[in-house]
């Protein structure tokens, strides 16, 4: 029996119109259908009879035509984020209102799509505290902090102390701390029943990303390739936490054997000692399953360092499976197919974005396809049971690094930079990063956020070496060059909400956005398409077209996917509401033009009757002047510099911060412990680890001395008033 018949099979005592459904519908049409039979049978016996079976493999393949639940990231193993709901439609969707909120402690990024299995909403939070909560009330029924070790973890996070969320299986919730470990919980009481450590300890890995349910195991993959590791899936039996495979993305030692004939090609494409810096390839984001095909999807990352003229010795070599998308046998773990999206990638251009399955008409034929928009700023459809091109154009404005791609997809490289600087769009934020694409069925669309225009400065470090205390980058810290005049004359990027046709490989319509950044997408069959920004603000908006028909202020940037769900008879949408992660953390006030703030979740029905009162956040009057020693113009430059390359990536740019303390608000306290801070990781417990194998004593003092000059100058220009720092 059809994945779709299944779950309508359970229905039909509840809403026997179901019955009429052909059930041997293709799974895009069928889905589309499902949604139309459900959209009047919302009723809560309806909601209760899908809801209590327990989530198994069976339920995870049929959870299209499951109207009432949320139970995986992407609700969907093809990660649709399309929701068969239509009581929240484009005719009703002006009603919609706040139903419920709950505040959160912290100011960092909230990033999770919360999971919804009868009346229960599942979800992450920063440092990967996981909470439980009743889906009709948002109270709380429990919460597990796993107490991520802040003092080593912090400093290999490179974009927030953020988690993507969790995977429920047979009674359990499965999430990825920080740290590295894999934990499964008692769903009914948050119990821990198993835990793994999934990384060498010894090695500067993270994980940020989100356990993927496939054929009775969990996956899960890792970050770090900034820092140098080596990257990897592993897979882990749900049930008892044995591990039961693993798969390295590049090769290793090529004195030692290799694990596998794939590993074994894929190191005659890199040259040098790379595998003495990991080689890189993290699988950070983005894996998917075909349980059809029983094969695993994921993108991998960079290479160690981002340029290949300094991690490759002789020829500019490819690099596989750097920068690469991937196709694994899910049993096994071996390798299927291979497609790279940017061969010996220059430009730190990951394919670790989200993946999307679908089955598409394309040229008069039916495809099973997946499909991915890059950070290099080309759309991808490739044949998912083969991995064959089948088309890439760009998506958004201004990429200029190439010209196009040729008949296999192999991109046409414009800049055939060697080690001198260089300028390229999209810059390494991407077209597109981590936040979800949704796929509507019925228009045939795909929606995302997107940034066109966006370039950067590529600066080679000719004499980077490795150093396992810091990030690895190769970038020249020292660039003064021309390029710097050259980049200040183009346009500013810009955001923009995006609906692209994958059949016709162009946009059906775009809309610019009033800030930079915007949130993973949820579309639904009530015609709607709803979007976070960075601002605060939450809109729904008429997938045909782009009409904005409604719009919430959350109080705090959004980065998280919205999702919806229904319980007796009601249906909900929900989101994380917090503004982090690598731009809220660097918060450039000149581009990124965002609202930091404490996280919350926020959830809306028809004519909810909630108000949102969010905790005041930010400093409204001018810091207070400091005295402080003369020191010359060469140490605040020496301490400007500093601060640029190490601190402001978390302090913010100008030492103006996002969600972390503003530096130049310190208490007093703060600077006579400064050097104990920085150094001596008096601070490590909460997350600002030790800069003790980075910076020497004189450096810190120059650090210090260019935030009290930070302070002054603020304290200078506001101190006849009260001041938004924001």
């Amino acid at each position: 029996m059809h994945d779709s018949a299944v779950v309508l099979s359970r229905i039909s005592n509840s809403c026997p119109t179901v019955m009429s459904i052909n059930h041997r519908c293709r799974r895009t049409a069928c889905l589309a259908l499902v949604a139309t039979v459900l959209g009047g049978c919302t009723s809560e016996s309806t909601s209760k009879s899908v809801a209590r079976a327990e989530v198994d493999d069976a339920r995870l393949r049929a959870a299209g035509a499951d109207s009432a639940n949320w139970l995986m990231y992407g609700r969907t193993h093809d990660d649709h984020r399309f929701s068969p709901l239509t009581q929240v439609n484009e005719r009703t969707v002006g009603q919609l209102a706040l139903a419920w909120s709950q505040e959160l402690t912290s100011t960092r990024g909230l990033e999770a799509t919360p999971l919804v299995d009868d009346g229960v909403m599942y979800t992450t939070g920063v440092w990967s505290v996981v909470y439980a909560l009743d889906a009709r009330t948002g109270a709380t029924r429990w919460t597990y902090d796993p107490k991520v070790n802040r003092t080593r973890t912090a400093f290999f996070l490179c974009c927030d102390a953020v988690n993507r969320g969790a995977a429920l299986y047979k009674g359990k919730v499965y999430i990825a701390a920080n740290d590295g470990r894999l934990i499964a919980l008692d769903a009914k009481t948050g119990t821990p029943a198993w835990s793994a450590m999934t990384v060498d300890t010894t090695k500067p890995y993270a994980i940020t990303g989100y356990p993927r349910i496939a054929n009775g195991m969990v996956l899960i993959g890792n970050a770090g390739a900034e820092f140098g590791v080596r990257g990897y899936v592993t897979a882990y039996d749900a049930e008892s936490g044995a591990q039961r495979w693993r798969t390295y993305t590049v090769p290793g030692d090529p004195a030692q054997p290799f694990e596998s004939k794939a590993l074994e090609t894929a190191a005659k494409s890199w040259d040098g000692e790379w595998w003495k810096v990991g080689g890189g390839g993290t699988v950070w984001e983005g894996i998917t399953y075909d349980p059809e095909l029983d094969l695993v999807y994921f993108g991998t990352g960079n290479a160690t360092a981002w340029y290949r003229a300094i991690r490759n010795k002789g020829a500019l070599k490819d690099n596989l499976y750097s920068a690469s998308i991937l196709a694994l046998h899910a049993k096994t773990g071996e390798y299927a197919w291979h497609f790279q999206t940017t061969p010996g990638d220059n430009f730190d251009f990951d394919a670790t974005q989200p993946l999307m399955q679908a089955d598409l008409t394309i040229n008069g034929r039916q495809r099973k396809v997946i499909m991915q928009a890059n950070k290099n700023g080309f759309y991808y459809v490739l044949d998912r049971a083969t991995g064959e091109f089948i088309s890439g154009t760009p998506f958004v404005r201004g990429v200029s690094w190439a010209t196009g791609l040729d008949s296999v997809g192999r991109p046409i490289e414009a800049i055939k930079a060697g080690r001198q600087a260089f300028i390229a769009s999209p810059n390494p934020g991407g077209g597109h990063n981590w936040d979800p694409m949704a796929f509507n069925p019925t228009t045939g669309l795909v929606y995302l956020s997107a940034k066109s225009g966006s370039q950067a400065i590529h600066a080679p470090d000719t004499a980077w070496t490795y150093n396992p205390d810091r990030d690895n980058l190769g970038v020249d810290e020292h660039y003064a060059g021309p390029l710097l005049d050259t980049i200040k004359k183009f346009p500013a990027p810009t955001g923009e909400l995006l609906a692209w046709d994958p059949v016709a490989h162009r946009e059906a319509w775009r809309l610019p956005m009033p800030v930079l950044n915007g949130s993973g997408l949820l579309t639904t069959a009530g015609n709607l398409v709803f979007h976070g920004r960075a601002d605060g603000i939450l809109a729904a908006y008429r997938a045909t077209d782009g009409a904005k028909l409604w719009e919430f202020d959350a109080g705090t940037g959004i980065m998280a996917p919205p999702m919806t769900y229904l319980v007796d008879g009601v249906q909900y949408i929900s989101v994380m509401v917090g503004w982090g992660g690598p731009d809220g953390l660097y918060n450039d006030t000149a581009t990124v033009k965002s609202k930091p703030g404490y996280g919350r979740i926020v959830t809306f029905a028809l004519g909810g009757k909630a108000t949102l009162k969010p905790t005041a956040y930010g400093h409204t009057l001018a810091p207070t002047p400091m005295t402080a020693a003369a020191v010359s113009a060469a140490t605040l430059k020496e301490g400007e510099r500093l601060f640029g390359t190490q601190c402001a990536f978390c302090h913010g740019a100008g030492a103006i911060a996002g969600p972390l303390p503003d530096l130049r608000y310190a208490t007093p306290a703060v600077h006579e412990q400064f050097e104990a801070i920085v150094l001596g990781g008096a601070r490590a417990p909460l997350g600002m680890p030790s800069f003790q194998k980075l910076f020497t004593r004189e450096q810190v003092a120059q650090i210090h001395a260019y935030i009290t000059s930070r302070t002054n100058a603020a304290a200078a220009t506001n101190g006849k008033g009260a001041v938004n720092r924001r």
